[in-house]
């Protein structure tokens, strides 16, 4: 399947995933990969939305990777496909993190994700991209990993799915 990545929010989405994804395949951090040759999969100019996904998401991830882990039940942060840990990692941005004017409706986060997991992600990406979500939509602030947390097993995650339009 192929996104639809010509404008807006989706196109940014988009080339935020893939400079997040590059920082971490690369072990640098995401104003080095701004700084240099970084690659998108558009031939579209670096959106500002997109710059401002990325270096927040960087900014805030150890905070993000913390409500991760709380909401995605039974499954190790790392375990995760890079694309779908990433995607997360906006995702949770854009709920949690985004304010004022930026800020939008989970249900809209929610729907944009679960699209691009179905173009980047796994044949079981977009399910469980809603799943973890949907967990975290059913919390008003970003949750935090609890002292002695265990680590995390394996399981699809998918029990807590949310319905989604398309």
């Amino acid at each position: 399947m192929s996104l639809k990545v010509e404008r807006g929010r989706t196109l940014a989405r988009s080339q935020a995933l893939q400079i997040l994804f590059q920082a971490e395949a690369l072990d640098k951090p995401v104003d080095e990969v701004l700084e240099g040759d970084f690659l998108l999969s558009s031939d579209k100019p670096l959106q500002p939305y997109a710059e401002q996904l990325a270096r927040g998401c960087y900014e805030n991830l150890d905070r993000i990777d913390d409500a991760l882990h709380e909401v995605s039940d039974n499954w190790s942060l790392y375990r995760m496909p890079s694309a779908d840990r990433n995607l997360l990692r906006i995702a949770v941005y854009e709920m949690r993190l985004l304010e004022g004017d930026d800020a939008l409706d989970d249900s809209i986060v929610i729907n944009e994700a679960v699209e691009i997991a179905k173009a980047y992600g796994t044949d079981s990406s977009a399910r469980f991209v809603n799943g973890v979500l949907g967990r975290l939509a059913r919390q008003s602030e970003l949750p935090s990993v609890s002292e002695g947390a265990s680590d995390l097993s394996d399981t699809d995650g998918s029990e807590d799915a949310v319905e989604v339009e398309g």
